[in-house]
């Protein structure tokens, strides 16, 4: 067996650091996570099963290494209690299952959440790698190093435009769809060799440690919909999660996420107290131009300076969607892009839509209600519905 993953700095940033919240806030929390497939594969998923379970079997073998913790303690929002815990911590493989049902995989992770949430990026790296493997690779990386040229002469095409008043920056958020491990290391090094000015990071904690980048991340949607779950009242959740979040990190990490309940329901919570506190705001689904402008006319309604705010947008950007959000906010705030898919995975196939989702926390629902259709992700339509009404959210979303 080749193994994919080989560390456990081999994640997303904001796994660390919603990791560091929940075992500092709420340690006993119970959580599920389940796998999706939404788009239709090149072939059954469940043919992966075999290797699946070799790859979570060598998964739950590893642990964090002494250069590993090292890097980590030095990133100064990394409290030395949780590198400790890091250091004695192992996946338990009774946690997690992967079975075939039919032609599907099914993949779920349940036990205490501190045990269980770092699961996620690993197994869609894990079942992306092993599903790209029987595809041709010399043709796909053929065509992936050809896609990456014309990036690169793209974005240096867009230097030569007359400056705006914030610059352009992007940054790589490509772990859980990548082609491959290889693949993203050779994307990422390429871009920080041929583009310094515009590219200034990555969520992967292993290549930013490796390649000298900032790593970049801050939450995720199961951070808030944990939250859900936790006994304050429904109406409660987002204040009470963007309250520990702050408490947490005394004004590190300060992007906040917005698309939970959506945009309109967000921004209600997000008073003139959480602005000040916060850097900006991520787009994750929905029309990011409307999104923008809701963010802009919050802000200018708050009497809060959007040029000392930023405006991150990551919901499916390829570099001219980045360029059109850029031109038309940059003059305005500042911005950034993190780009996953379409850096890490554009090599003439087609990418699987695979996500791994917090489904319930102690024995109970959580959802999120996303401004994109298809994005929403609860089978308890009763929850849905109460979720609905206690944030005045439409049905169709």
């Amino acid at each position: 067996m080749q193994a994919i993953i080989q560390s456990l700095l081999d994640t997303d940033l904001y796994k660390f650091t919603m990791w560091q919240t929940m075992l500092h806030r709420h340690p006993q929390t119970q959580a599920e996570y389940s796998f999706v497939c939404r788009n239709q594969p090149g072939y059954p998923l469940a043919d992966l099963l075999p290797e699946v379970n070799e790859q979570l079997d060598h998964l739950c073998s590893l642990r964090f290494q002494p250069e590993e913790l090292r890097y980590l303690r030095g990133l100064r929002f990394i409290k030395s209690d949780f590198a400790d815990f890091l250091r004695i911590f192992q996946f338990q493989r009774e946690f997690i299952s992967a079975r075939a049902d039919g032609q599907s995989l099914v993949i779920q992770a349940t036990g205490p959440q501190v045990h269980v949430m770092a699961f996620e990026i690993f197994v869609l790296s894990i079942v992306n790698e092993l599903y790209f493997r029987r595809f041709d690779q010399p043709a796909a990386l053929a065509q992936g190093r050809q896609r990456l040229r014309d990036k690169i002469a793209l974005l240096r095409d867009f230097g030569k435009e007359p400056a705006l008043r914030h610059p352009f920056e992007f940054f790589d958020f490509g772990v859980r769809r990548r082609f491959s491990r290889d693949w993203q290391t050779e994307v990422v090094g390429t871009l920080q060799r041929e583009l310094p000015d515009y590219f200034k990071g990555t969520s992967n904690v292993l290549l930013a440690k490796t390649l000298d980048l900032v790593p970049i991340g801050t939450m995720a949607h199961e951070y808030l919909q944990t939250y859900q779950a936790l006994g304050m009242t429904l109406r409660d959740f987002q204040r009470a999660a963007l309250e520990d979040w702050v408490q947490e990190y005394r004004g590190d990490l300060g992007v906040a996420l917005t698309d939970v309940v959506g945009m309109d329901a967000f921004l209600a919570d997000f008073d003139l107290y959480f602005a000040k506190l916060f850097d900006g705001l991520r787009h994750d689904s929905g029309d990011p131009f409307v999104w923008g402008e809701k963010a802009l006319a919050h802000y200018a309604k708050l009497r809060v300076d959007p040029h000392n705010k930023r405006l991150v947008f990551s919901d499916g950007l390829d570099i001219p969607a980045a360029l059109g959000l850029y031109r038309a906010f940059a003059n305005r705030t500042q911005t950034g892009f993190g780009i996953g898919t379409n850096l890490t995975n554009d090599m003439g196939l087609t990418p699987l839509n695979i996500v791994m989702k917090l489904t319930g926390c102690n024995d109970r629902p959580v959802a999120k209600l996303s401004d994109s259709p298809g994005k929403t992700l609860c089978d308890n339509e009763t929850f849905l519905a109460y979720l609905r009404q206690v944030f005045n959210v439409p049905s169709a979303v």
